[in-house]
């Protein structure tokens, strides 16, 4: 790995419900180098976007709150930065696309303008933003940027509104990108185009790019380094070729077992049995052993995050194959 450019450590976020506090992101540690690709994958629920929200310091609710941990950005500590300095990093060295742009896109106001804004906030020269917001458009793959500015969001397509989206994000040349789930409710033609121009993006200015997914297939084709998270906790981390040809923790196992492939034929398509545990009542120990096929009594004591192969696993047998 580069020189990391994120530096996560013992991640803790909490959220306090009418049940008490629930741990949405539970010790996690993880590294993002200088124009890596890192994918943080699991399955709904598993913690990955309250992970990226945990890193932006940017909450759904009001009721969540880092309650431990350290994150490093660029060598400074983002936990102990204070606000005003804050809010300016997250808008010109990172930044984060989101996977539902028509939560995100105000409907009343063009895109361009949308596409402007962070530079409006931090005094851009007004006679070059226009100018600016195009080249941005320009660069998306979007057509006649000058026209597209001054449409709504309503009347691009899903394709066309992440692309307008990533623009925004990337208007003040950030280093470091969060994409959550950016590739959801779009066809797959489009899928794949959009994770061309955030590869592209990353080889022309040097980004680093931190992928939330549940899609093991783009994993496969576009990232550097894995990180697998279950149940708010991190089950295993290797490169995606490790991970892919020697996964190690049975929850790895099963989701690789659960993608259809082209190479092997079932007549049946395998899922792992059981749900996602409810985190405001978690099982003791491994998360994940009321649906494990190799769960034993020591599986009730949580298993440290240890070398396995060429993986880091968090796992009592991971020398076991299930």
């Amino acid at each position: 790995m580069s020189e990391a450019i994120l530096d996560v450590q013992g991640l803790v976020t909490e959220i306090r419900t009418r049940r008490g506090v629930v741990r949405a992101v539970d010790d996690v540690s993880l590294t993002v180098g200088r124009g890596e690709i890192v994918a943080l994958v699991g399955e709904s629920g598993s913690g990955k976007s309250m992970t990226a929200y945990s890193l932006m310091q940017l909450f759904p609710t009001p009721a969540a709150r880092i309650a431990a941990g350290q994150i490093r950005f660029e060598g400074r500590d983002l936990l102990t930065t204070p606000p005003d300095e804050l809010r300016r990093i997250r808008g010109d060295r990172m930044a984060m696309i989101f996977q539902d742009p028509s939560s995100f896109l105000n409907p009343l106001m063009t895109v361009g303008r949308q596409v402007a804004e962070p530079l409006l906030a931090r005094d851009y020269p007004r006679n070059q933003i226009d100018a600016r917001v195009h080249d941005l458009l320009t660069r998306m793959g979007l057509p006649d940027a000058a026209s597209l500015a001054r449409r709504y969001p309503f009347e691009l397509s899903g394709g066309q509104r992440q692309r307008a989206l990533i623009a925004a994000a990337l208007a003040c040349k950030p280093t470091l990108l969060i994409a959550d789930e950016p590739t959801t409710a779009l066809d797959v033609t489009v899928q794949a185009q959009i994770m061309d121009l955030l590869r592209s993006l990353r080889d022309e200015l040097g980004l680093s790019l931190l992928l939330i997914t549940h899609d093991l297939g783009i994993v496969a084709q576009h990232a550097d380094r894995v990180y697998v998270m279950y149940a708010a906790r991190l089950a295993e981390t290797a490169t995606t070729r490790d991970l892919f040809h020697d996964p190690r923790h049975p929850y790895t196992r099963g989701l690789l077992r659960s993608t259809l492939s082209i190479e092997g034929a079932s007549d049946e398509l395998y899922s792992i049995p059981g749900v996602v545990p409810n985190l405001a009542a978690p099982p003791q120990g491994c998360r994940f052993h009321p649906r494990c096929p190799l769960a034993t009594e020591t599986c009730h004591q949580q298993p440290p995050l240890a070398a396995a192969g060429a993986s880091l696993v968090a796992c009592w047998y991971s020398d076991r194959v299930a």
